[in-house]
Protein backbone atom coordinates (compact mmCIF):
# COMPACT_ATOMS: atom_id res chain seq x y z
CA UNK A 1 0.00 0.00 0.00
CA UNK A 2 1.54 3.37 -1.00
CA UNK A 3 1.88 6.00 1.09
CA UNK A 4 -0.70 8.65 1.09
CA UNK A 5 0.50 11.72 -0.45
CA UNK A 6 1.06 15.05 2.41
CA UNK A 7 0.85 17.83 0.29
CA UNK A 8 -1.08 20.21 1.83
CA UNK A 9 -3.90 22.29 -0.53
CA UNK A 10 -4.20 26.11 -0.28
CA UNK A 11 -6.71 25.75 2.47
CA UNK A 12 -4.40 24.08 4.37
CA UNK A 13 -1.74 26.96 3.65
CA UNK A 14 -4.25 29.32 4.47
CA UNK A 15 -4.72 27.82 7.73
CA UNK A 16 -0.96 27.32 8.33
CA UNK A 17 -0.30 30.90 7.55
CA UNK A 18 -2.93 32.16 9.80
CA UNK A 19 -1.59 30.14 13.01
CA UNK A 20 1.75 31.57 12.25
CA UNK A 21 0.09 35.04 12.01
CA UNK A 22 -2.34 35.20 14.46
CA UNK A 23 -0.18 34.83 17.88
CA UNK A 24 2.13 37.31 16.81
CA UNK A 25 -0.43 39.72 16.06
CA UNK A 26 -1.15 39.21 19.87
CA UNK A 27 1.64 39.05 21.41
CA UNK A 28 2.13 35.01 21.90
CA UNK A 29 5.36 33.29 21.58
CA UNK A 30 5.70 30.06 19.49
CA UNK A 31 6.34 28.07 22.97
CA UNK A 32 3.32 29.85 24.95
CA UNK A 33 0.63 28.91 22.39
CA UNK A 34 2.16 25.50 22.47
CA UNK A 35 2.00 25.33 25.80
CA UNK A 36 -1.64 26.86 26.18
CA UNK A 37 -2.96 24.10 23.52
CA UNK A 38 -1.37 21.67 25.81
CA UNK A 39 -3.00 22.58 28.73
CA UNK A 40 -6.24 22.85 26.30
CA UNK A 41 -5.31 18.30 26.46
CA UNK A 42 -4.10 18.43 23.05
CA UNK A 43 -0.47 17.75 23.85
CA UNK A 44 1.64 20.05 21.23
CA UNK A 45 5.44 20.59 21.35
CA UNK A 46 7.04 24.00 19.71
CA UNK A 47 8.13 21.49 17.45
CA UNK A 48 4.55 20.32 16.30
CA UNK A 49 3.88 24.06 16.22
CA UNK A 50 6.51 25.11 13.63
CA UNK A 51 5.84 22.17 11.51
CA UNK A 52 2.10 22.94 11.48
CA UNK A 53 3.04 27.00 10.71
CA UNK A 54 5.26 25.79 7.76
CA UNK A 55 3.19 23.67 6.49
CA UNK A 56 5.07 20.47 6.74
CA UNK A 57 2.81 18.95 9.08
CA UNK A 58 -1.17 18.63 7.94
CA UNK A 59 -3.45 20.78 10.93
CA UNK A 60 -5.80 17.87 11.80
CA UNK A 61 -8.66 18.90 13.17
CA UNK A 62 -8.35 18.46 16.80
CA UNK A 63 -5.20 20.34 16.58
CA UNK A 64 -7.44 23.08 14.37
CA UNK A 65 -9.95 23.56 17.53
CA UNK A 66 -7.48 22.93 20.17
CA UNK A 67 -5.46 25.91 18.75
CA UNK A 68 -8.35 28.26 18.13
CA UNK A 69 -9.23 27.74 21.97
CA UNK A 70 -5.89 28.92 22.62
CA UNK A 71 -5.81 31.59 20.70
CA UNK A 72 -9.90 32.65 21.93
CA UNK A 73 -11.04 32.70 18.10
CA UNK A 74 -13.33 30.46 15.98
CA UNK A 75 -12.05 27.89 13.95
CA UNK A 76 -13.27 29.34 11.09
CA UNK A 77 -11.35 31.82 12.09
CA UNK A 78 -8.34 29.88 11.73
CA UNK A 79 -9.59 28.46 8.44
CA UNK A 80 -10.34 31.28 6.54
CA UNK A 81 -7.49 34.29 7.98
CA UNK A 82 -7.70 36.71 10.20
CA UNK A 83 -10.39 38.96 8.17
CA UNK A 84 -13.19 36.33 8.88
CA UNK A 85 -12.89 37.85 12.46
Amino acid sequence: MAARSLEIGPAGIRTARTIEILPTERGLAQRELAARVTAIGRPMSNTMLSRIERAQRRCDTDDLVALAQALRVSPLVLRQGPSAM
